[in-house]
């Protein structure tokens, strides 16, 4: 929706373990808080356009977004089947590369992983602190006021990049192309399918069997009606389903902008391994519920928000992952490598030579005071 909501209706909002007055991010904020805050040793996450690595960047702790499909969806709420992933979140490198190799492959309860046994790897092997020797790196620089907040630390991590043998590539500032007009056509005519699909599933017990039902349900709930549903009832007046032409023509103008003619064609035009850059802007101080915001696929004409690579990235369903980069006053940052589909391991490598040789997590105030109280 497109008014703020912090958390859930049932048990209350997030905070941010760094700062209690700023956002968690969304939406697998409380997977990002657990591991922050040390309370599971690893966590997972769900995404279909940032919310693994979104929350990883905010929270401190490493994120990792699969290949579309390497992890199966069974099971997860759908937004997208197009976009959707599940993946590994933890403090270390080395702790999402054990989570993401237990939980990738192929499951027959979820078609679309049908690829994913033949292009799994053994992620913990991929593990080297010379992994950066020799690579390629394309840099894609902050836009806007993120390149005042979080240029500098930006400039130290590629130091430490280049320090560790990576070429550094600069990239134009226009190098990617905003797919957020064909993300909202996708998302939009998905959810209604996938959901429906995901509802006709449950069990009879389940009342709710359709959007339709979800949409009369929130409506009339003292809880649920707290938030505005604009975009499910958007959802819910598209038809056609997958074969709606403007649908067809979206997700192949998206798939192409965002593959062909975007990562890949980056990767391939400037010789690079993997793109590079901050994941995003500290958190953001909490705004109270019901606050009125853009919405995370707003209308309006290509250019309606700056492109982003993880947008990008979730388009083209291809990895991407976020490692600490430090923190600013106070607020922990990330650093994104994203490569083209099945690149996990080589991702994977590249973060865990950086993080190595940085060292740029450093733990919630909250978690340090709490694990001297139990002591």
């Amino acid at each position: 929706n497109t008014a703020s909501l912090n958390g859930s209706t049932l048990g209350g909002g997030t905070h941010n373990p760094y700062d209690l007055t700023r956002t968690a991010a969304g939406s697998s904020n409380g997977s990002g808080i657990a591991a922050a805050m040390s309370f599971a040793a690893a966590t997972i996450g769900t995404e279909t356009a940032g919310s693994i690595v979104g929350p990883s960047s905010v929270n401190g702790v490493v994120g990792m977004k699969p290949t579309i499909a390497l992890v199966s969806r069974r099971g997860i709420v759908p937004i997208s089947l197009t976009q959707d992933s599940s993946g590994p979140m933890a403090r270390t490198v080395r702790d999402v590369a054990l989570l993401l190799e237990v939980i990738a492959g192929t499951d027959p309860g979820d078609p679309w992983s049908a690829d994913a046994d033949a292009n799994k790897a053994d992620y913990v092997a991929a593990l080297s602190t010379e992994a950066l020797q020799g690579k390629r790196l394309g840099v894609l620089r902050p836009t806007g006021s993120s390149a005042e907040s979080v240029g500098p630390l930006f400039d130290a991590a590629l130091e430490v990049l280049s320090a560790q043998g990576a070429d550094l590539v600069e990239l134009p500032e226009d190098a990617l192309v905003d797919t957020r007009p064909e993300m909202r056509v996708i998302l939009l005519q998905d959810f209604k399918v996938d959901l429906n699909a995901y509802l006709r599933g449950t069990p009879s017990t389940v009342s709710v069997r359709t959007l339709a039902d979800l949409i009369d349900f929130s409506r009339n709930d003292p809880r649920e009606s707290m938030h505005s549903m604009e975009y499910w009832e958007d959802a819910q007046a598209t038809d056609g389903g997958r074969q709606n032409l403007n649908y067809i023509a979206s997700l192949e103008a998206g798939k192409r902008l965002a593959q062909e003619d975007g990562i890949d064609r980056l990767l391939r035009a400037y010789d690079v391994d993997a793109l590079v850059t901050p994941t995003g802007a500290p958190a953001a101080v909490l705004q109270p519920d019901g606050t009125p915001g853009p919405g995370p696929i707003p209308e309006g004409a290509r250019g309606t928000r700056p492109p982003s690579l993880t947008a990008t990235a979730a388009v083209a369903g291809y990895p991407l992952i976020s490692v600490p980069m430090g923190l600013v006053d106070g607020l922990p940052v990330g650093l994104s490598f994203v490569g083209t589909a099945w690149t996990e391991a080589v991702l994977i490598s590249l973060a865990y030579d950086y993080e190595q040789a940085s060292m740029s997590r450093i733990p919630p105030p909250m978690a340090l005071t709490s694990r001297r109280s139990s002591n």
